[in-house]
């Protein structure tokens, strides 16, 4: 089955629904789903990100292969 026609179903048996504990589980899904992880996170994990992406502009990265070698003497 593809996706349309799952939603289709979904919609279909959601315009069926007389039970408001469903409904409220639906909307908690709903609003869960909508709620964009960026907002989530706190300020000082956006200036992290941020900054990150900062470093990655102005070439401040290592390789893979650098970080290794550099922590390779703590594991």
């Amino acid at each position: 089955m593809n996706i349309q026609a799952e939603k289709l179903e979904l919609i279909e048996w959601l315009a069926r629904i007389n039970d408001f504990s469903i409904i409220d589980k639906i909307k908690s899904i709903k609003a869960d789903y909508s709620n964009d992880w960026w907002d989530q996170i706190s300020e000082e994990e956006k200036e992290s990100i941020q900054q990150g992406l900062l470093d990655i502009e102005e070439g401040n990265v290592k390789t893979h292969e650098e970080v290794k070698q550099i922590y390779a003497k703590y594991l």
